[in-house]
C-alpha cells in the first residue's frame, strides 16, 4: 500500500511539474504550451484547461501527502510482542546456593541485658 501511494505521489509530482510548464506566464518566462495546440482549442481553453489541471493535481499531491503522514504514524506506534515468553520458576526449582553458611541457634539469639 505504502509503495503504490509513494508512486502515485511521484506520478503526482511529474506530472504538476509537466503542467506548470506548459502555462503561459505573464512575463512569457517558459511558456512551453504558449502557442495554439494546432487549431483544438484556443488559448484562453487551454489556459482555463491548465489551471484546471493544475488545480485538481494539487488537491491529489495534498491528499497523498497527508495519506503518507498518517500511514507513517501508525507504522511507528506498532508494538511487537515477542513470540515466546520465559517460562516461570517452578517450584521443584532449588533455591540458589548462599555465600554464608546456615547461622546455629546460638548465633541468632539475642543476649539479654542481665548477662552482663
Amino acid at each position: 500500500m505504502r509503495t503504490f501511494i509513494l508512486v502515485l505521489h511521484l506520478m503526482l509530482t511529474l506530472s504538476m511539474i509537466v503542467v506548470i510548464l506548459f502555462q503561459r506566464s505573464e512575463g512569457d518566462g517558459m511558456g512551453l504550451g504558449g502557442g495554439t495546440m494546432g487549431g483544438m482549442m484556443s488559448a484562453r481553453g487551454t489556459a482555463n484547461l491548465l489551471t484546471r489541471l493544475t488545480a485538481l493535481l494539487t488537491a491529489l499531491f495534498i491528499g497523498a501527502n497527508l495519506f503518507l503522514a498518517i500511514l507513517a504514524r501508525y507504522e511507528t506506534q506498532k508494538i511487537i510482542v515477542p513470540v515466546s515468553l520465559p517460562s516461570p520458576p517452578t517450584e521443584s526449582s532449588a533455591p540458589p546456593p548462599s555465600a554464608s553458611p546456615p547461622a546455629s541457634e546460638e548465633a541468632l539469639k539475642v543476649p539479654s541485658p542481665e548477662a552482663k
